[in-house]
C-alpha cells in the first residue's frame, strides 16, 4: 500500500481516538510508519534524501518502545502494510502534519492524566515524534534545495555562457546587444 493512504488512516484513526490509551497507540502507529517510510526512502528514494531517511527510519524505531504493540492487535500495525513510496515530497508533507497532530494530542494526554507512568510515556512520545519530525521536515528542505538548484541551471541563459558572461551580450565596441539593438559607447554606462 502507498504511504499516503496508511498516512490518511493513521490521522482518521487519530481523529477518532477518544481515551487517552488509544492515542499513545496511534502515536505508536505513527512512529511505526515513520520508520518505514524512513526505510523505504533509505532504500529507494532520491539519491539526497537518503541519509536523512536512514535517520528517519532509527528515529521512527526509537520512539516505538512508549506503547506496548500487543495493545494493537495482531496485524494491525499500519507500518507493516507500506510497499512503496511514490511521491516523496507528498509522503513527508502528509507525516510531518501527522506527527504534528500526535505531538498535540499527546500533549493533551500528558496534561489530562494524573497517572505518572502514562504521563511519562507520553513525555518520551512527544520526544521521539519531534525528532521524528525534525527529520521528515529536514527531507522536504533538501528536496526544495534540489529543486531550487535544478530550478536554476533550467533558467541559466545559455547565451550568457557564449559571450564571456556580459550581461546583455553587447560589446565594447558598440556594435550592439542580442536583441539587434545599437549600444551607445558614449552613454554614462559605458566606460571612458
Amino acid at each position: 500500500m502507498e504511504a499516503e493512504r496508511l498516512i490518511a488512516a493513521g490521522r482518521h484513526a487519530l481523529a477518532e481516538s477518544r481515551v487517552a490509551l488509544d492515542i499513545v497507540a496511534e502515536a505508536w502507529q505513527a512512529q511505526a510508519l515513520a520508520q518505514a517510510v524512513g526505510t523505504q526512502l533509505a532504500l529507494c528514494g532520491p539519491q539526497e534524501l537518503r541519509g536523512e531517511a536512514r535517520g528517519l527510519s532509527e528515529a521512527g524505531g526509537r520512539g516505538g518502545g512508549f506503547a506496548d504493540p500487543p495493545l494493537l492487535g495482531v496485524g494491525s500495525l499500519r507500518a507493516a502494510q507500506l510497499s512503496e513510496v511514490t511521491d516523496p515530497r507528498r509522503a513527508l508533507t502528509l507525516l510531518s502534519a501527522l506527527l504534528g497532530e500526535i505531538g498535540i494530542a499527546l500533549v493533551g494526554v500528558a496534561c489530562a492524566t494524573d497517572e505518572e507512568g502514562l504521563y511519562w510515556q507520553c513525555i518520551e512520545a512527544i520526544d521521539a515524534t519531534d525528532e521524528s519530525n525534525d527529520r521528515v521536515r529536514a527531507m522536504l528542505r533538501r528536496l526544495s534545495l534540489r529543486d531550487r538548484d535544478r530550478d536554476r541551471v533550467c533558467d541559466r541563459d545559455p547565451d550568457r555562457d557564449r559571450d564571456g558572461g556580459r550581461a546583455g551580450g553587447g560589446d565594447r565596441e558598440g556594435r550592439g546587444d542580442r536583441e539587434g539593438r545599437r549600444v551607445d559607447p558614449d552613454s554614462a554606462t559605458s566606460s571612458p
